[in-house]
């Protein structure tokens, strides 16, 4: 059965068998008694349902009712009031729409756009639809079948005042019987119900209350539209003949709806020449095609968008004409033979060996099908009378729209197939199957721990939670990383004139959501916010009832008069906690309320208040009173969720926490170390449905799980045993469309559901942690930063009071100092720790420590991916198949222009590449499209061959490309397309021996090469310089001319920072240069003497130098030996690159 049917109960009863094969079956439902009251309206009539008085005006409705239809428009209620309330509910496109307005000051007629709620999609399938409105006060609730939108009305108005009248129906032109402003609903309309009044019902009975326009009927005619469903795109077809003479050309009409954007709808022989009319890119094409050369017309119209379309074809000898809808006719001339029909049309697709198309089948419902000016008899079709078929269904459609509700999270854009659907995550933030993953992380600590340096960034505090990122600077200079979010009014503000009765009111904008920034700040460890209040004459509490003449709202709007770090709620200021007021008889200094200048400077550091949002001043209305004040940014470090953590030293223990609640996708993710064998992290387990993450081996993580459709269980194996004491992350996802289990950096894991089992996880019950509920293969270890559906849960709060848990978790490497740098990966050993510098562009024992080299003209290091290894390097250089990005990061120094910096080429001929202009400016080429042009963008036009550090980096997602350029510049650039950098081939620094691209500019830079210093050259995961310096031999790497490898980026870094020291101004600065002046006199001497010194040393050298040749191979190897121990066995991550952390490259951020 095609239709769903519901009844209390069913009875099958065998009839017959059928020599076929076939058994006859009658199905009897059963249920309770039931009431129907029926309108059927024709599309041109409605009903008027008047009030007793002039209008009413309600803070509570109720309306209900059931529809079906084959028409895609139509008003089903509509009512308006003077002052400019109204509420419509209508089908459009096949979907339900509402339209709500409550005391509109600027009304739909003063052009200001009616916005409506939508629900529902393929409405006009002549099947029963409920709806059911609720409103109370500005909360609604639209239903729609078993499905619920709430929303609130805009405005501060509680109440619907509608004049006269309500119709139904439509809505009729005022002193103009049967005209309508919109289109009228043509179907049937069942149980109407007005706030408890059955309108039906009173129609019916012709009560004066009820005015009926037009033909209104109180049965539902049954519906003539007979359609049929082609099932497969690549068999399905339904064969005609035709029912006119051969030479007198056809005719043919016919209604589809389908979802796909390629198919065949119609193909007819014509003698020698054929014509088809087909799907492609999602416009329909008419296609004539004789003697090796075609014909082609296509209306600029999409028609793959699930709605019915009408189609008229029609050959008449020299012509042939094409009409679809209501758009104008396309024709093709024919200037040979008179057209001939062979008789046979093949709708939806043909036979194998009666066409050959090179588009699919067509997958869709036809409707309305005519032959010549015959309509076609499907009964006959469906007994072998007529025709022939193949897959199809008969008298139904089963068209369904995958998108709706739409799954796609976060505003992602949802396009469909007739099986399946895909979800467009540009521009969201997040990515994944239905776009519920953040691309960003969750906050500056966070961003650290990757490699991260100073910068802005994106910051999403929950996840995959609703909130969505907010952008902030990440300070990462101090031992603390601290978060700091400035606002619209950082400067210092003159207040001119304010009293209690006028105050001067000023909001700040942080340029985030208040849910946002209370996300922050509650994740955060600690949050501060200063406020100076420079005041002369002006007081902040000073009145004789204690009412406040100033304060300020906090991040949840409330009233809040203290200032400073003072305790909340009592109205004081810090110089009175300090004891430094001016005046101690007063609380504030203010408050003395001097003729001189004074100020109160504080700083609010109460979390809960933060951060400041509104501030009001009030008492700048005498004469004399004067008032500037500053409100500092919110400043925030720590991250509470990142390093919560639980030890589990018992099998049988367990934490638990309340279930979730219901999402379309689901994820946990977490860290753990253990050195048990096995055990369960988490587990959840309901009636039907359940989820379990285990250790299920040494070296294997299990995700278990069951949405409805049966068990299925997703497993990573690492190659090296996981339960080595150190952290390892884990994340799960379950959404409609798949699973995933991703393991540190180990490939991840998927499984498809399959495109009629896409269901999500619904689960009521508690999640445990660390055990189960049958309390068997508990886990023994650590798990740190737990978050499921981006919430985090506070282990260490739950572990204070379980037994056989504690809050925390030993080791070095567990705790939020950072013990490793710049990406380093910190490595407990059981007498210490050591950093794994490989996924790092630093070197030394902490990942700390500058890799550089010097570069001259004829110098170019070039690092090749070849295969095997280059596949799964450019699995590893592309964080994430469904997204281009490159992350490209260095450090330079130079005195000539122009200059080569890095250039990235691929085998199908793009090219990135940055460079120094003639002028000395950096330039930045992008050449996707390799029909296209290449795109340049210049962050700065200064000359930055000056001799000094500068540092770059670029990030790109898609088609935003951020810069940053040293400290202070930072730009964000748009690409005309997002094309993916496709089998990158080479990464070149310096001179490109063949450059082949084009380019002037750029072709002089390539030869000119690079003389100078680079450091800290990273690609995605590629160190190049360490990858030089370490596999010299590898035939990965190229080396042409001399590099020579130097500590230059570390020192100019250095003396960049001195550099500061001499453009101090004023007398400060005069000082310093006089002190630089006086130490240049001394270090002339003392070089004088160095030198003559060192030439006493060179003379006794060369005497020694015979001595010591015999040792010089020794030394020579002592010498690489030495200087291969300052990285961290880079040569490992040459090996692992494939494996290259996914988690890492999926996130975004802004810098």
């Amino acid at each position: 059965m095609s239709h769903s049917v519901r009844a209390r109960y069913l009875r099958f009863v065998p009839l017959d068998w059928n020599p076929s094969g076939w058994i006859g079956l009658r199905v009897e439902v059963y249920g309770c008694s039931y009431k129907s009251y029926v309108a059927d309206f024709d599309g041109r009539s409605s009903l008027l349902y008047r009030f007793n008085q002039k209008s009413t005006s309600t803070v509570k409705d109720v309306i209900s009712l059931l529809f079906k239809s084959q028409r895609a428009d139509g008003v089903l209620l509509h009512g308006e009031g003077q002052r400019g309330d109204y509420i419509t509910l209508e089908l459009h496109r096949g979907k339900l729409d509402l339209y709500l307005n409550l005391d509109d000051s600027h009304p739909s007629s003063s052009g200001s756009p009616r916005v409506a709620v939508t629900v529902g999609s393929l409405l006009d399938d002549q099947r029963w639809h409920a709806v059911h409105v609720e409103r109370f006060n500005t909360h609604v609730n639209l239903t729609l079948d078993s499905h619920t939108r709430h929303f609130q009305t805009r405005g501060e108005a509680h109440s619907l005042e509608v004049d006269y009248e309500l119709s139904f129906g439509g809505i009729p032109l005022p002193g103009k019987p049967g005209t309508f402003l919109r289109k009228n609903f043509h179907g049937c309309v069942e149980n109407l119900y007005y706030n408890g009044i059955n309108v039906i019902d009173l129609a019916k009975r012709r009560k004066p209350q009820i005015h009926s326009v037009g033909n209104v009927t109180f049965s539902c005619s049954q519906s003539q539209l007979v359609a049929c469903t082609f099932l497969s795109a690549n068999s399905s077809f339904l064969t005609l003949p035709s029912a006119a003479a051969a030479s007198s050309g056809f005719s043919a009409r016919f209604q589809f709806r389908t979802w796909n954007p390629e198919g065949l709808l119609l193909s007819v022989p014509l003698g020698p020449r054929r014509v088809q009319l087909h799907i492609r890119k999602r416009r329909l094409h008419l296609t004539l095609h004789a003697s090796g050369r075609k014909s082609e017309v296509s209306p600029d119209y999409t028609v793959n968008d699930g709605l019915w379309h009408s189609v008229s074809l029609e050959a008449r000898r020299f012509l042939i004409s094409l009409k679809l809808d209501s758009e104008p006719s396309s024709q093709i001339e024919v200037s040979a033979l008179p057209l001939e029909s062979k008789g046979t049309f093949h709708f939806g697709g043909c036979p194998a060996t009666d066409c050959h198309s090179s588009s699919p089948s067509f997958q869709g419902c036809m409707r309305l099908i005519s032959v010549d000016g015959q309509p076609v008899n499907h009964s006959r079709v469906q007994q072998g009378m007529l025709g022939n078929f193949n897959h199809l269904h008969f008298d139904t459609c089963t068209i369904t729209d995958r998108c709706a509700p739409n799954k796609c999270e976060h505003g992602g854009v949802c396009s469909q197939t007739w099986s399946s659907f895909s979800c467009d995550c540009s521009g969201t933030g997040y990515s994944g199957a239905t776009c519920h993953d953040s691309v960003y992380e969750s906050s500056c600590e966070a961003y650290k721990l990757i490699g991260g340096s100073s910068g802005f960034y994106a910051i999403d505090p929950d996840g995959s939670g609703p909130l969505g990122a907010a952008q902030a600077y990440c300070n990462m200079t101090e031992e603390k990383v601290w978060t700091v979010l400035a606002h619209n009014s950082t400067s210092p503000v003159r207040v001119q004139a304010s009293t209690l009765q006028a105050p001067h009111v000023v909001a700040l904008d942080y340029g985030a959501s208040a849910a946002q920034l209370q996300a922050i700040v509650s994740r955060s460890e600690h949050c501060q916010q200063e406020v100076v209040y420079s005041c002369k004459r002006s007081r902040l509490f000073n009145t004789k009832d204690g009412s406040p003449l100033s304060w300020w709202l906090d991040g949840r709007g409330e009233k809040r008069s203290y200032w400073g770090g003072f305790l909340p709620g009592i109205q004081q200021c810090s110089c009175s906690l300090e004891e430094k007021c001016v005046d101690m008889n007063y609380f504030c200094n203010c408050d003395a309320d001097a003729d001189s200048w004074s100020n109160d400077t504080g700083v609010l550091s109460y979390k809960d208040h933060l951060p400041l949002s509104q501030l009001v001043i009030g008492d700048i209305g005498r004469a004399g009173s004067q008032a500037v004040y500053h409100v500092g940014p919110l400043r925030c470090y720590g991250d509470r969720s990142l390093w919560n953590a639980a030890t589990f030293y018992q099998e049988s223990s367990y934490l638990y926490f309340p279930a979730s609640p219901p999402s379309p996708a689901s994820d946990i993710s977490f860290y753990f170390k253990t050195s048990a064998p096995s055990g369960v992290f988490v587990e959840s387990l309901d009636l039907k449905d359940f989820v379990r993450v285990e250790l299920s081996s040494p070296s294997t993580v299990s995700f278990s799980f069951d949405a409805g459709s049966g068990a299925a269980v997703l497993s990573v194996k690492s190659h090296v045993p996981l339960n080595d004491r150190q952290w390892h992350h884990v994340r799960a996802d379950h959404n409609v469309k798949e699973a995933s289990l991703q393991v540190d950096q180990l490939p991840a894991r998927f499984l498809a559901a399959a495109a009629d089992r896409q269901l999500p996880l619904k689960l009521s019950s508690q999640l445990f942690v660390g055990g189960t509920t049958s309390l068997q293969r508990g886990f023994l270890g650590c798990v740190r930063s737990l978050m499921v559906n981006g919430r985090s849960l506070d282990l260490e709060e739950r572990a204070k009071m379980t037994p056989g848990v504690s809050a925390g978790c030993p080791g070095y490497c567990s705790g939020s100092s950072s013990l490793c740098h710049n990406r380093g990966r910190c490595i407990e050993k059981s007498n210490g720790y050591v950093c794994d510098c490989s996924q790092s562009a630093y070197a030394g024992t902490s990942c700390n420590q500058e890799v550089s080299v010097s570069f001259d003209k004829e110098s170019s290091l070039t690092y090749t991916l070849q295969e095997p290894f280059s596949v799964m390097l450019n699995k590893s250089l592309r964080a994430d198949s469904s997204r281009a990005r490159e992350d490209v990061s260095f450090s330079f120094i130079t005195s000539r222009c122009p200059a080569m910096l890095l250039s990235v080429s691929t085998l199908s001929r793009q090219y990135v590449a940055v460079i120094l202009a003639r002028n000395g400016s950096l330039q930045i080429w992008y050449h996707l499209q390799t029909d296209r042009k290449p795109e340049v963008f210049c962050p700065a036009s200064a000359n930055l061959a000056d001799g000094r550090l500068h540092r770059v980096r670029i990030h790109r997602v898609e088609n935003k490309i951020y810069v940053q350029l040293d400290q202070d510049i930072h730009r964000k650039y748009t690409l005309t397309s997002d094309g993916e950098l496709v089998l990158i081939r080479t990464l070149t620094l310096g001179r490109v021996l063949r450059w082949e691209a084009s380019g002037e500019e750029l072709r002089e830079a390539a030869d000119q090469g690079f003389v100078g210093c680079l450091s800290l050259v990273q690609f995605n995961k590629v160190a190049l310089l360490k990858a030089a310096l370490t596999n010299p031999g590898s035939s990965l790497v190229s080396v042409h001319g001399p590099l020579l490898q130097s500590n230059c980026g570390a020192l100019a870094d250095s003396s960049s920072r001195s550099l500061t020291d001499q453009t101090l101004p004023g007398k400060e600065g005069k000082k310093h240069r006089d002190a630089h002046n006086d130490v240049a006199l001394i270090a002339g001497v003392v070089a004088a003497a160095v030198f003559i010194g060192a030439c006493a040393v060179a003379a006794a050298t060369r005497l020694l130098y015979q001595r010591r040749q015999s040792r010089g191979s020794e030394v020579k190897r002592e010498g690489a030996a030495s200087a291969g121990a300052v990285y961290t066995d880079y040569r490992t991550e040459m090996r692992t690159h494939a494996a290259a952390s996914v988690r890492d490259n999926v996130k975004e951020y802004y810098i």
